[in-house]
């Protein structure tokens, strides 16, 4: 039999110590363990010595040992530790926390009352603060547990979910676009709201409104005749409910929404014949508050809300672009008299078209022609500009345009492009017509 030297109780404990740090013990080191300590301590006493060692390492299976599942339990120290509402589920003396030993890995898991909370790592102790921490994130999102109800009980809730009217996110997009866009633009959003969405769902909460509801009552607008109407309507009620389905987390009825299709009427230049009638009408109404308006729109191919910013200086006039997004330069055009127009100019007074009210403009332009419309005049402009031969990209600086189908340089050489004053008043020159 070999010899063992003997050890005292306190050179046995030091050994059991370091393996217990070391994270496991085997059994047959254990068996070696008691038979050098048998002639220096009793084997109860060394038993003791054993079942007193720290729970990590007594818990920690051996490289021998297959994932293995079990459960734990909070002590009252940790209970103190997680959200008050989450104790009455773990303050059971069950161990109800299951958790397994996996490729040197421990893994627990809690399923149920309404929650789903994972935690691992290598050491048992730092799992379970692990999932402490899991308990807390989880209230910090308002997760609230739930529980299993009696035979014939009723569900009980915490709180009933706030209900919210349709027209409070209208309100709310409205703000948003009166900081983002034009006031002109923000006010025909607001028009479009204020006739249409706002008096339609007016009282009705946002889970009260199906996707049927909306296509019946857009719908209507197309049976009125009011087809882009209907379509502008979609549109805005898109970007709504993006808002909303954000903000709740719903899916949006206005995927499935469809408009009959719809082709827009384009408007046309007038004719050499309506030109002259338009022009005929002006010189005889010379004291009409819309004739002089009427002439700069047709010779200068202005936007109607372009009138109110005209200036001239020598013989060229300057207007500011109208179609710009918030917070970009004014972008100012500039446009020389041209020679058709330089026959009329007598009957022109700048200062009376420029503060003379759109209405005014366009119930004139309906009397002379009611199938026509007032932007057809800048139509107009560009048609014979082009037709007199000037440069497609003159004619663009003209009208303030960035895209022309008919001219094939990019918007990049164009950015490149500076036009002598010379050259583009020899282009103007061009534009010498007679009317019919």
């Amino acid at each position: 039999m070999p010899h063992y030297t003997k050890m005292t109780q306190e050179q046995v404990t030091d050994i059991l110590k370091e393996l217990s740090e070391v994270g496991f013990i085997n059994p047959k080191l254990q068996g070696k363990l008691l038979q050098l300590a048998s002639e220096a301590i009793a084997l109860s006493t060394l038993q003791t010595m054993m079942a007193n060692l720290p729970e990590s390492a007594a818990k920690k299976p051996t490289k021998d040992d297959k994932s293995t599942s079990k459960s734990f339990k909070l002590n009252k120290k940790e209970l103190n530790e997680i959200p008050e509402m989450y104790r009455k589920i773990f303050a059971c003396k069950d161990k109800i926390i299951s958790y397994r030993y996996h490729k040197g890995v421990y893994e627990a898991h809690y399923r149920g009352n309404g929650m789903d909370v994972y935690a691992s790592s290598k050491d048992f102790n730092e799992m379970k603060r692990k999932f402490i921490a899991k308990l807390n994130a989880l209230s910090e999102q308002g997760v609230e547990p739930t529980f299993p109800r009696k035979k014939g009980e009723e569900p009980v809730t915490s709180q009933k979910p706030k209900r919210i009217l349709f027209n409070d996110y209208v309100n709310e997009w409205l703000e948003i676009k009166k900081r983002t866009t034009k006031p002109s633009t923000y006010k025909e959003y607001e028009r479009l709201c204020r006739y249409n969405l706002i008096k339609a769902f007016d009282g009705q909460y946002i889970d009260e409104i199906t996707r049927p509801d909306i296509q019946k009552y857009l719908f209507s607008i197309v049976d009125e005749g009011k087809h882009r109407t209907a379509e502008k309507l979609q549109q805005i009620m898109t970007c709504i409910f993006d808002i909303i389905c954000d903000d709740l987390n719903i899916t949006s009825p206005m995927k499935k929404i469809t408009l009959p299709y719809y082709e827009a009427k384009k408007g046309s230049a007038l004719t050499r014949e309506e030109e002259k009638r338009l022009v005929d009408f002006c010189i005889q109404n010379i004291e009409s508050a819309a004739s002089s308006a009427l002439l700069i729109l047709l010779y200068f191919g202005l936007r109607k809300s372009e009138l109110a910013t005209i200036s001239v200086e020598g013989e060229e006039l300057t207007c500011i672009t109208s179609k710009t997004r918030l917070g970009k330069g004014e972008v100012r055009r500039t446009i020389p008299f041209t020679p058709v127009f330089k026959r009329v100019l007598e009957y022109v007074d700048f200062e009376k078209a420029k503060a003379t009210n759109v209405h005014t403009i366009d119930s004139a332009m309906k009397r002379l022609f009611p199938s026509r419309h007032t932007h057809e005049l800048r139509y107009t402009f560009i048609t014979r500009a082009k037709e007199c031969g000037v440069s497609g990209e003159v004619v663009m600086l003209w009208d303030g345009h960035t895209y022309d189908r008919d001219v094939k340089t990019s918007v990049i050489d164009r950015g490149y492009t500076t036009y002598s004053r010379e050259f583009i008043l020899k282009e103007a020159e061009k534009v010498d017509y007679e009317l019919i």
